[in-house]
């Protein structure tokens, strides 16, 4: 019964440390968002102030003949649609001469009619094009009288204008020093309840219960594993361990069981019968047989399929949002009433997935939709959307099919970067020899659902077996 007490406790801790972390996160990822914020607020308030400078001093400076940048930005727009204007009107008159002539082709009064149409046109288009660049300027402008009242004015409000752009920056400063406080002040408390709940952890754990379902460094294991449909046994009696921190990959011909494999840990499939255990954490190990298929994401464990599997009404940004789903702590009355604590979520959540765009190189495509992007680029956003959802072990089924070999070489880096820079288990099948031997540091050889070989690449090279049943020789 103690022992009882003492892991439910333990669970309990950790859970409750899970949380705090996600947390604290969370506060860190909101905090640079907060800031940008303000700061663009900041940067938008104090342009408003000089345009607000120079419009009111537009009268002067036409008095004064002065030419600012944003009076000429705005001739450049009036000249531009007066170009537009007049070139359609152009090609209209050019129709209109054109039907006129092929109704009275002798007539040489019509084509004297037309000549001086273009004439009247060119000479309104040219009148009004004088009359933009003077810019209803007043009797006398220019003067120096003009020009010195103009300079005054100038400075009054270079003077104003100053004044206000230091006062809204020192109170942007200040607004900023006071949420730095406060986001120090917030993570410090859930630093401190983190380290208290770490050291209670650390009194409970039982290293020797974990051990006699995993041992240390095994994240994965599949013991006496069958799957039988009808008569038919797709997968028989097979068992490995997929340690923490590498990239496994499983092999073998066609339906040899490889993708039933997958679809039994995800649970898309029930097996006939053996154990899929599981290390969640440090020190919790689960029996996945005993989850439902919508659980398991929550796990850690994500996956992709051989085919694209994408919501192609939804940019590639809103794809990449959807497999955040499963990692949103904001419940059904947040969701409901939109409050102030989704609206955050939202926006770290749309942070973290432009940042794993731009680590994928997607970036450019965030605002696309998949219909009509390359196949090569529609994988690699399967793969993005599983970071989202925090994964410890990413299942890659078939991630090279249909790419060339420049994808599959840039597959096989970003497979690697993945592992590393988001400290992830990968457990991938590929056909691609070449991609396997490359980046897998261990590989297990099936066929007909039997293990034939599991070791290093160079071993299942060598082996005798994996060359004859998977590459065809002869033993």
């Amino acid at each position: 019964m103690a022992k009882m007490i003492e892991r439910r406790l333990l669970g309990y801790r950790l859970h409750l440390l899970i949380r705090l972390r996600d947390k604290k996160q969370f506060w860190d990822s909101y905090l640079p968002i907060r800031l940008a914020a303000i700061a663009e607020r900041r940067d938008r308030r104090i342009a408003a102030i000089g345009l607000r400078t120079e419009a009111g001093l537009r009268s002067a400076a036409v008095a004064a003949g002065i030419d600012t940048p944003v009076a000429a930005l705005e001739r450049d727009a009036r000249l531009k649609r007066l170009d537009e204007r007049f070139a359609w009107k152009a090609k209209a008159l050019v129709q209109s001469r054109r039907r006129a002539l092929a109704k009275h082709p002798d007539d040489a009064g019509v084509a004297a009619s037309f000549d001086r149409k273009d004439a009247d046109l060119a000479s309104r288009k040219e009148t009004r094009r004088a009359a933009i660049l003077l810019g209803n300027r007043p009797e006398g402008a220019g003067s120096a009288a003009a020009k010195e009242a103009y300079e005054t004015r100038l400075k009054v409000a270079q003077d104003v204008s100053r004044i206000e752009s230091e006062r809204l920056a020192a109170d942007a400063e200040r607004v900023l020093a006071r949420i730095h406080a406060e986001h120090q002040k917030k993570t410090s408390a859930i630093g401190a309840r983190i380290a208290r709940l770490e050291a209670g952890v650390a009194s409970l754990k039982d290293a020797s219960a974990a051990a006699e379902l995993l041992p240390e460094g095994v994240h994965l294991r599949l013991k006496n594993l069958s799957m039988r449909f009808g008569g038919l046994l797709a997968v028989d009696n097979l068992s490995f361990d997929v340690r923490q921190g590498e990239i496994f990959g499983l092999i073998g011909p066609n339906g040899a069981g490889k993708t039933t494999i997958f679809n039994c840990i995800t649970r898309f499939y029930r097996p006939t019968s053996g154990t899929m255990w599981y290390r969640r954490n440090a020190v919790e190990t689960i029996r996945l047989n005993d989850f439902p298929v919508h659980d398991i994401v929550r796990q850690g464990i994500v996956r992709t399929f051989q085919n694209v599997e994408l919501v192609w009404e939804l940019s590639i940004l809103d794809n990449l949002l959807v497999g955040a789903h499963t990692v949103y702590r904001s419940g059904f009355f947040h969701q409901l009433f939109h409050t102030r604590k989704l609206r955050r979520e939202e926006e770290v959540m749309r942070a973290r997935a432009m940042g794993v765009l731009a680590t994928l190189g997607l970036a450019p495509y965030a605002f696309a939709y998949p219909y009509g992007l390359p196949y090569g680029i529609l994988k690699k956003v399967e793969v993005a959307r599983t970071l989202m959802a925090a994964p410890k072990l990413i299942i890659l089924d078939e991630p090279a099919a249909g790419l060339n070999d420049k994808e599959t070489e840039e597959l096989a880096v970003l497979i690697r970067k993945i592992r590393d820079d988001y400290h992830a288990t990968i457990f991938l099948v590929e056909h691609d020899m070449g991609l396997v031997m490359d980046v897998c540091d261990t590989v297990c050889a099936i066929s007909f659902g039997k293990m034939l070989a599991i070791g290093t690449p160079a071993q299942i090279q060598a082996n005798a077996l994996v060359r004859q049943a998977y590459l065809g020789e002869e033993s």
